[in-house]
């Protein structure tokens, strides 16, 4: 789609539609509408895409228009449905006026800063009465698709100024005011001297219709009371930053969003409205009416110094416990990269060099080869006293010689050098989780530590936790103007690291590092005999629990982290991997599974995804199963923890072990006993296919619909 291709012609306009009684018909209907016109592949998966944004939060805003909106693989181009409906449908506003006037915004999973930019000045317009007025009035679709481009494409009517002559006069010139320069520039051209001046941020979990019609609405409620009221939308596409001197005069500051705030440190120490972005668009007039009352009020809660995260000023509202799992997620989900760039790599150099390559590891050093001096199989290792003098000599012998095995070398000492990423990327990650950007430093620095002191991941776990709320206490503490702009670099990442460094060593390292050791002694001792199975039952119970969740990720975790203590002696660590990985793959593989043998079990939706999930399953990306446990947790969870129980038994009881921490059958170099991890899978999955393929079929009653929840005819449901 070019730029001069409109994003709504008559063909996407139903006027006094009758759409049906419910919002997720008017949905239904509309996104009928948009592929009808050939915006969009299927409507069955734009109408999923839209329903799951909207079971997300409702999006029916005050004066009787609703904007349901999503970002969609099915949308061709991007797209504007209309529908003025002959019986308003309720769409959740604040207000309780039930909606009239209803848009489908489709953008595709694609869609640039161009076209983006566009479906922004339609949300702006929609905060405008008298854009809404006209499309109430328009005769016929044609003239409401020429009202609406007026708005957000101008300069493809004739004239380019048209659009006031169809009723849109003030919405369609805001549009071609702002055609050439961002909404966010425009309202931060410089006030007046004297003038009072509030900044602020909107986002919304799309970053395409609330985001900016919070905008709109609290900059048109700064005109009404006669400040300057400049507003930054952190939507979709590019940002347009507001002007670093705005925000210097600015009294306070409001932040409408439901992500977190992008620069947030830029408004350290001003007086801060702190909402949810329907709060804006709801009521912008009493959220301004409290930024002013704030800016005179010396115990105003006050921006944090150095803190980019918009989740630590919600702290005060979000229970502890969430804050901390959020943050503990956080700091897996990136030390996941490490572990699996430094896990394949180990993998491969093993693959080319041989396992007993790992014997060469901190005793021979690779500088002394090179592509023009290849190394033999035979290596003589000096040993050293204490005083550095030569006691004796040992050679050790590998399998491999020449090429392979110094290519093999160079991708294990790779392989190691990101595994001793691990402990500190997850103390790094979790403090900045909760910290935001000042904790990093600290916590990289306290997964360090809890290396040298032997606690492994339990000491990056709880040096993170300490560095990341000890440096958060920092960060909340109100210091003089002078001193804000060195707290997030200086002032937070020094004061953390020296006193929580010092608690890790002086306090809690042995305590850490002896608990780390019972706990290899443990997993040592039930990787052996039948409490090797009962061990396999309760990671495949985990990895099938929720599918990605806290538990996946624990169990994950748990196996990830064993990886840097497994040796040619002790391969526990390797066949616990490997009950993780094949547990974990038998979900997506069951439900595609069970889609292709009762397909009538299952919504087109839901049928859709199970094309693809095999494919993940194979790859080891246990998320491809939750769209189906979204819709049916109370069958579909239950049988997937069955399968996952069965794999990760028979996996342990055939010794089958994975180097690689990560990508299924196709790190099957990595494994061994690869026919057992085959069928360890193929069991487990046939058993979690049969259980759905029964749960689903015993809840079905005589009409062939869902008993529970009437599945079959909520083909939303699947992507939920």
């Amino acid at each position: 789609m070019t730029e001069n291709t409109p994003l709504i012609i008559p063909e996407l306009v139903a006027l006094d539609a009758d759409a049906g009684p419910g919002k997720e018909d008017v949905i239904e209907f509309l996104a009928t509408t948009v592929a009808g016109a050939g915006r969009a592949s299927s409507p069955d998966g734009l109408a999923a895409d839209a329903k799951k944004r909207e079971s997300t939060a409702p999006t029916g805003i005050p004066g009787g228009i609703a904007i349901p909106h999503c970002r969609s693989a099915h949308v061709l181009a991007p797209s504007l449905g209309f529908a003025r409906l002959a019986e308003p449908v309720d769409f959740g506003a604040a207000d309780g006026q039930a909606a009239d006037l209803v848009f489908m915004i489709a953008a595709p999973d694609g869609a640039d800063d161009f076209h983006l930019q566009l479906l922004a000045k339609l949300a702006r317009g929609l905060m405008q009465s008298e854009f809404t007025d006209a499309l109430r009035q328009a005769p016929n679709a044609e003239e409401a698709a020429r009202i609406v481009t007026g708005q957000v494409q101008p300069e493809l009517l004739d004239g380019g100024g048209e659009a006031e002559k169809s009723g849109a006069a003030e919405g369609s010139g805001d549009a071609e005011d702002s055609a050439d320069k961002p909404a966010a520039a425009a309202a931060s051209s410089a006030p007046a001297a004297g003038e009072t001046v509030i900044v602020g941020v909107s986002s919304c979990p799309t970053g395409i219709a609330h985001t900016f019609m919070a905008a709109e609405a609290l900059e048109q409620a700064g005109k009404d009371r006669g400040i300057t009221v400049a507003i930054e939308g952190q939507g979709s596409g590019k940002i347009d930053a507001l002007d670093p001197d705005l925000i210097e005069r600015a009294t306070a500051v409001i932040f409408a969003h439901d992500l977190p705030v992008k620069g947030r440190e830029r408004f350290a120490g001003k007086p801060v409205i702190d909402v949810g972005v329907k709060a804006a668009v709801n009521d912008a007039g009493s959220l301004l009416d409290k930024a002013l009352a704030a800016a005179d009020d010396p115990s105003a809660a006050r921006v944090p110094a150095g803190s980019e995260s918009s989740e630590e000023s919600e702290e005060g509202s979000e229970h502890w416990a969430r804050r901390l799992q959020r943050s503990v997620m956080t700091g897996v989900s990136y030390m996941i990269p490490f572990v699996a760039a430094g896990g394949l790599l180990i993998a491969l150099g093993f693959l080319l060099a041989g396992y007993d390559v790992a014997n060469l590891y901190e005793k021979i050093s690779i500088s002394d080869y090179s592509l023009w001096n290849l190394p033999g199989n035979e290596f003589v290792h000096e040993i050293k006293n204490s005083a550095g003098d030569v006691v004796g000599t040992e050679t050790i012998t590998v399998s491999q010689s020449g090429l392979l095995l110094y290519i093999g070398w160079s991708l294990f000492l790779l392989g190691q050098a990101a595994m001793s990423f691990l402990v500190p990327a997850l103390a790094g990650y979790i403090s900045f989780g909760l910290a935001g950007r000042p904790g990093i430093a600290p916590g990289f620095v306290m997964g360090v530590v809890a290396v040298e002191v032997g606690a492994g991941f339990i000491g990056g776990l709880v040096g993170g936790i300490l560095a990341g709320y000890f440096a958060a206490w920092l960060a909340g503490l109100s210091v003089p103007s002078w001193l804000r702009g060195l707290m997030p670099v200086v002032i937070i990442p020094l004061g953390t690291t020296l006193v929580v460094g010092a608690l890790m060593y002086m306090v809690l390292g042995l305590p850490l590092a002896s608990l780390m050791t019972a706990l290899q002694d443990g997993l040592t001792s039930m990787s052996g005999g039948g409490s090797a199975v009962l061990l396999g039952i309760i990671l495949g119970l985990m990895m099938c629990f929720d599918l990605g969740g806290p538990v996946n990720k624990a169990a994950y975790l748990f196996g990830t982290a064993g990886l840097s203590a497994a040796s040619a002696t002790n391969t526990a660590p390797y066949e616990i991997m490997a009950t993780v990985m094949a547990a974990g793959m038998v979900p997506p593989l069951a439900m595609s599974a069970a889609t292709f043998l009762r397909s009538r079990l299952f919504t087109k939706a839901e049928v859709e995804n199970g094309r693809s999930a095999w494919l993940l399953g194979l790859s080891f990306i246990s998320e491809g199963a939750i769209p189906f446990a979204a819709a049916d947790p109370l069958r579909v969870i239950p049988a997937t923890m069955a399968g996952g129980a069965v794999t990760g038994a028979m996996t342990m009881a055939m010794h089958v072990g994975s180097r690689a921490p990560h990508g299924g059958v196709f790190v099957a170099f990595a494994i061994t006993n690869f026919g057992g991890f085959l069928l360890a899978i193929v069991v487990g999955a046939a058993v979690s296919t049969a259980l759905v393929i029964l749960l689903k079929g015993l809840g079905r009653n005589k009409d062939g619909k869902d008993g529970k929840d009437g599945a079959e005819a909520q083909p939303a449901a699947a992507a939920a």
